[in-house]
Formats: C-alpha cells, structure tokens, sequence
C-alpha cells in the first residue's frame, strides 16, 4: 500500500473511534490534536500531531506548542517529547496514532511526574476585580437630564404609562407625502 492509501485507512479508524470523543480534535485530513486529561486538571496537556506526505513510513510531528500547554514549563515538555518521540520510533511502518494517544494517556502521570505549573501572565480576575468594573460601568451611564418645559411637552403627548398615541405622527406624514407627490405622479 501507498502512504497516502494508510493515511486515508488510518484517518478512517481514527474518524469511527474518537467519534463524539471531546478530548479528540481533527484539525485537518493529517493535523490532529488530543487533550490528555481535563480542563480542570493541572497535569493535561494538548498532544498535536501532523502527519508528513511519507506517514507511517516516517514519524509524524509532534508538537507540544498549543496555548493549552504554556502552563507547563520547558524542561518537562522536552523530556515528555523525548518520550513521545521513542514511542513513535518504536511505531514506525504502522498506523501509530491511536497508540500514541493511548500511550499518553496511560502514561500521563509518568510524563508529568516533574511538572510545577508555570505563573501564567494571564490570570483569573477575583470576585472584587469584577464587581468593581461592573459598578464603574453602572456608574458611566446617565440618563438624559430634560428642562421642566421638556418634561411638560412629553406629558401632554404621552398616556398614563408614559407612550406615545398611536398615529401622533401621522400628520408629518401626511404632509411629507404631500410634498413628494405619490408614486402614480409620473
């Protein structure tokens, strides 16, 4: 068989087996990403591989550079890619991406036994930071301040509720279309 005719099998089985799986992501037909743990744990990482034109004849690219990963700090990402990459040197020649997955997700805790998460500089914003934004911004809005002349006017137009007539502009209109002449002026 051709690489390409293994891709398509592979891309198949992977399609039927992670199918409604939320930790599976095909990026594209040969990029694929997967989430090793949940969002809440401290110890996930986002494995991403891509598959080169001559898969599995030659090891797919590894990469652990998504945003979800930059809690973890460098030293541990190399030593988890020395890993990953001897298990797909051990791979060669056959479809390797379900085992990999696998693999990682079976070995998680021996991949991240040295991880301390990384200070991130973006940081969660406590419960007084937000209610402090929200009374500034309630704050900042202003209603409108009218005379007492203005006041008068909106009385005399208005019903008990505070709206306007229904057809209290109809003789604007009237006179517009007076003006413009209708349609069937030609």
């Amino acid at each position: 068989m051709t690489a390409n005719e293994d891709q398509e099998m592979e891309l198949e089985a992977l399609r039927s087996i992670y199918e409604g799986d939320d930790c599976f992501k095909e990026l594209s037909p040969v990029s694929f990403q997967y989430r090793i743990g949940d969002h809440e744990d401290p110890k996930a990482f986002l494995l991403e591989v891509s598959w080169p034109d001559t898969y599995p004849e030659t090891e797919p690219q590894i990469s652990l550079d998504a945003f979800f990963n930059n809690r973890i700090c460098p030293e541990v990402k190399q030593a988890m890619m020395a890993k990953l990459e001897e298990q797909a040197e051990a791979n060669l020649g056959t479809a390797m991406m379900y085992t990999l997955f696998e693999w990682a997700k079976e070995n998680q805790e021996s991949l991240m036994e040295d991880h301390q998460p990384v200070p991130s500089a973006v940081m969660q914003p406590s419960n007084s930071e937000i209610t402090n934004f929200t009374s500034t911004s309630k704050k900042k809005e202003k209603k409108e301040q009218l005379t007492k002349s203005q006041k008068r006017k909106m009385t005399g137009r208005t019903d008990n509720r505070g709206e306007l007539p229904r057809g209290w502009n109809w003789v604007d209109v009237v006179k517009h279309l007076s003006k413009t002449g209708g349609k069937d002026d030609d």
